[in-house]
């Protein structure tokens, strides 16, 4: 069975796992008698032997844990379906679900190296695997997704040092959730309706772009999949940080921000970020670059909040609450007793704080946005039907002037859009999975237990492609979401995840992207160029056509 485990959709987590030596006496190797069958070996034979044994127990251990769940009845030794993992293929991943509601491989993951001596041999053990389940099926989907007493999110061992190791991704329980009920308030109806004209006016910057990047191409057609990861690098960062950032700084962290992604690979040479040139080595430099950047963001946006500015975007609005929270704090401590709390009493953060957690902010939007944006274009590019229903309704909302900006109560009221745009994330989900780590012994169903230390990946793209809950799962169908019962089916829609770690920006999200396309709609046409790859899918942290998508933009009369 093909099995393919890809990195930045599906990371894995370090294992608190430490090799120390006992105490012995100086003269314990002169104290060890070895088997006389195995006197007088050269090195190369304890070597070898030692290799054998290692790749038996390693092949042991996987049938032990695999127990009776689905996967190949015996592993590669040692390294698991490491070759393919270093370029994934959609239809493995197919293959995987399609295997059983829960399913497994076990997959080269780091290597350690631990020293025995004995009189005449050193042996090295540099192996470690890391065994994974998948989950296909939706309820134990769930039921992983809400267990966090079992399970916790989990990413690659240099994660840390990309994302930052104090970053409140990787806290847990009570620490978890207070600094998650800080940040949600950053993400309710008052908060994202400041956030509209800056994106507007993004929008309205970038689809120019759009159109002199066709034109200086002859109007020929053009792979657009790197504008949009662009478009959407520079509406995550006006939206978090407004001008406080520049757009040559925009420039710059959408230029290299996927070796940021690429860094977060399964696999990778230890130590490698200490190698120059090597891609956890680069990506790691992209990261601290961004965490500069947005600090000094940070910084400018406490000196203008501090003279009463009015919010205008997210760092804008926490800021805000940290200074109330102060002045709460402050008259509470001068003995005052009749002072109104305010609605997000949260402590101050400093400016490297504030920029690790919007840098984790970016980190979950950017690849995710860009893959949902590409498909969008294409998909409405090859459906007219689709596009023309969708511009209508734009139009009508704007009174007939296709030059009104959007705001909130126009971007609720777009039904058919926001139908389109539920269908999309159906249809071609930006995530399809998420990974975790079992931290104890997992008992996810009755007659199996996840073992400690195991990843364990609860499969989104299966329950939003049940043929039992939207027909025709494979066609895209806006409809469904109108006159079908697809909104009844919640248990489904796990886009954004489930349970604690859900995604907090599940209403900002499809808003933000209906007032992209809604906009698109009223002031471009463009056209798909079909190739032979067009409908082959590339999973890189997310799915992407193989093709780039392209495209040719022009003005609309």
């Amino acid at each position: 069975m093909k099995s393919s485990i890809t990195v930045a959709s599906m990371s894995a987590g370090l294992d608190n796992v430490s090799f120390s030596q006992p105490n012995l006496p100086q003269s314990w190797h002169s104290q060890i008698t070895l088997p006389a069958i195995v006197e007088g070996w050269f090195t190369w034979q304890y070597a070898v032997t030692f290799i054998l044994v290692v790749i038996v127990y390693d092949q042991v251990m996987y049938i032990k844990r695999k127990g009776s769940i689905a996967g190949p009845a015996f592993k590669i030794p040692l390294m698991g379906p490491f070759l393919q993992a270093l370029d994934p293929k959609f239809d493995s991943y197919l293959a995987q679900w399609a295997s059983g509601p829960l399913s497994c491989v076990s997959v080269f993951h780091k290597y350690v190296v631990v020293s025995l001596h004995t009189q005449s041999v050193q042996l090295l053990t540099f192996f470690y695997n890391r065994f994974v389940v998948l989950t296909s099926d939706r309820d134990l989907a769930h039921k992983v997704f809400k267990s966090p007493a079992y399970a916790e999110p989990c990413l690659v061992p240099v994660a840390k040092d990309i994302i930052g190791h104090k970053a409140w991704v990787f806290l847990q329980g009570r620490d978890h959730a207070e600094y998650r009920r800080g940040l949600a308030p950053l993400f309710t109806n008052k908060a994202m309706a400041t956030y509209l004209p800056v994106q507007e006016k993004v929008l309205a910057d970038y689809f120019d772009k759009f159109v002199a990047a066709s034109e200086a191409n002859k109007n020929k057609s053009m792979p657009f999949m790197t504008l949009f990861r662009e478009i959407n690098c520079a509406l995550s960062c006006r939206t978090f940080f407004g001008d406080y950032i520049s757009q040559d700084a925009i420039k710059k962290i959408s230029d290299d921000y996927y070796l940021a992604t690429a860094a977060l690979e399964l696999v990778n040479v230890p130590l490698s970020i200490y190698i120059p040139g090597t891609k956890v080595w680069r990506g790691k430099r992209v990261a601290d670059a961004v965490h500069v950047e947005f600090a000094k963001c940070a910084a400018a946006c406490k000196a203008k909040m501090a003279t009463g500015a009015k919010p205008t975007c997210t760092v804008d609005h926490w800021v805000r609450h940290m200074m109330e929270s102060k002045q709460y704090r402050e008259k509470i401590a001068a003995g005052e007793t009749d002072v109104e709390r305010p609605p997000n009493l949260i402590r101050e953060f400093t400016n490297k704080e504030i920029g690790e957690t919007l840098f984790t902010f970016l980190f979950a939007s950017q690849d995710a946005s860009s893959s949902a944006t590409t498909w969008l274009f294409q998909i409405l590019a090859q459906r007219p039907d689709v596009l023309n229903e969708l511009r209508q309704e734009n139009l009508d909302a704007r009174g007939g002037d296709k030059n009104k900006p959007f705001d909130q109560p126009m971007l609720e009221s777009l039904t058919y859009t926001n139908a389109v745009v539920k269908e999309l994330l159906r249809h071609r989900p930006p995530v399809i999975f998420v990974p975790y780590l079992a931290t104890k012994d997992f008992p996810v169903t009755s007659n199996y237990t996840v073992p400690k230390g195991s990843m364990i990946i609860p499969s989104c793209y299966p329950a939003l492609h049940d043929p039992q809950v939207s027909p025709e799962p494979d066609v895209f169908d806006p409809d469904r979401w109108i006159t079908g019962d697809a909104e009844s089916k919640t248990k489904n829609w796990l886009v954004f995840g489930a349970g604690p770690h859900d995604c907090l920006a599940r209403r900002y999200v499809p808003l933000s992207m209906a007032g992209m396309i809604g906009k698109a709609a009223m002031e471009l046409d463009w056209k798909h160029y079909e190739t032979e790859l067009s409908e082959e899918i590339k999973v890189f942290a997310t799915l992407f056509p193989m093709d780039g998508c392209p495209l040719v933009f022009t003005k609309r009369a």
